[in-house]
């Protein structure tokens, strides 16, 4: 009598690599719609140029590591790195910031580390923070949105501020140097206005947050959700991250309202909803336990919190993640779930 070897079962599923970027790009959409529609084309010329940036970069990358371009270029990882980092740019920022940042991300955060799935840092955070200390003065170029420009640039003005650099007499190179919503409520703090002051005093600032930025991430949140509806993330990083900001900002508004801003105006304010949903909750540099999942998102909301209200940058997001990016081994560590059959 032959014995036969028994055979685990398998579930097989047709979600792969391509599928969920190919997803995460198509959620971010909707806020990118809104995005260009707030403060320009600018947005969107960006993204195509950075995509092309890390395209070319993969392959350059794929070629000098002897692997083969086919399988590595279609995975779709390099374009949700090229979008991320594009989104969080200045819109006219100009096309070198772009080249250097996507280039890094690509070459030494992502390449360097062994490619796909051995990077311990998020490529396109890594970019970010590099450009923000490396070029203050070119991350912060932020037009104002097109509902206080006078007049908004068209898509040839856009293309030449970005690329060659030449501005409209309308919007000089000192229009350009406005405050985000956050960087302004920080600095105005520092001088002993009030939050309500600020809000008040500004016409940069809408009904919740920034005038636009509001309905930004109210159209992140959206495509946030349904990349929670398609399983393609989990809702522990989003929810704790999100949990854990609004929790900080609402105990210190409750104890002094006139120096603390609100819970809604940190969600809805700078790469919060971006970050908790398309940022923190990627599979390889995040943490992987259930337990670990929630940990993981409120360290990262606390950190946003603590730096966006004592700390140098007025949004922390990117420096949050990263400092949680170096935490999630130990996390995972000291969060592995029971091994079925011991206590």
């Amino acid at each position: 009598m032959k014995l036969r070897t028994p055979i685990s079962p398998h579930i097989h599923i047709r979600t792969t690599v391509t599928t969920v970027m190919l997803r995460v790009v198509a959620a971010l959409i909707p806020g990118i719609v809104v995005y260009a529609w707030l403060f320009g084309a600018g947005v969107v010329i960006n993204i195509l140029f950075a995509i092309a940036v890390a395209l070319t970069c993969e392959a350059l990358m794929l070629k000098a590591r002897g692997r083969p371009l086919r399988p590595f270029m279609s995975d779709g990882s390099a374009v949700v790195t090229a979008v991320l980092l594009a989104v969080a740019l200045p819109p006219l920022s100009p096309w070198w910031l772009t080249l250097i940042g996507i280039a890094f991300a690509i070459v030494v955060a992502k390449h360097l580390f062994g490619g796909l799935g051995h990077n311990p840092f998020n490529p396109a955070m890594v970019a970010y923070v590099m450009l923000l200390i490396s070029f203050p003065r070119e991350m912060v170029l932020w037009a104002p949105p097109t509902a206080l420009a006078e007049p908004p640039l068209d898509l040839m003005e856009t293309l030449r501020a970005i690329f060659l650099g030449h501005y409209p007499g309308a919007l000089s190179i000192d229009a350009l140097s406005m405050a985000t919503p956050l960087d302004q409520v920080k600095t105005q703090l520092g001088l002993e206005q009030s939050v309500a002051q600020t809000l008040a005093a500004s016409p940069a600032f809408g009904i919740l947050a920034g005038r636009g930025w509001e309905w930004i991430n109210l159209a992140f949140l959206a495509g946030g959700v349904w990349l929670l509806r398609k399983r393609i993330i989990g809702w522990q990083i989003p929810v704790a991250m999100l949990g854990a900001l609004a929790a900080m900002a609402t105990i210190f508004y409750v104890i002094d309202p006139e120096h603390y801003a609100s819970p809604l105006f940190h969600l809805l304010s700078g790469a919060a909803i971006l970050g908790a949903f398309f940022i923190a909750t990627d599979p390889v540099t995040a943490a992987t336990t259930p337990r670990g999942r929630l940990i993981f998102g409120a360290g990262i909301g606390i950190l946003t919190y603590v730096i966006r209200t004592w700390g140098g940058y007025p949004d922390g997001v990117a420096f949050a993640v990263l400092l949680m990016n170096m935490a999630a081994p130990t996390i995972d560590y000291y969060t592995q779930p029971r091994v079925y059959g011991r206590k």
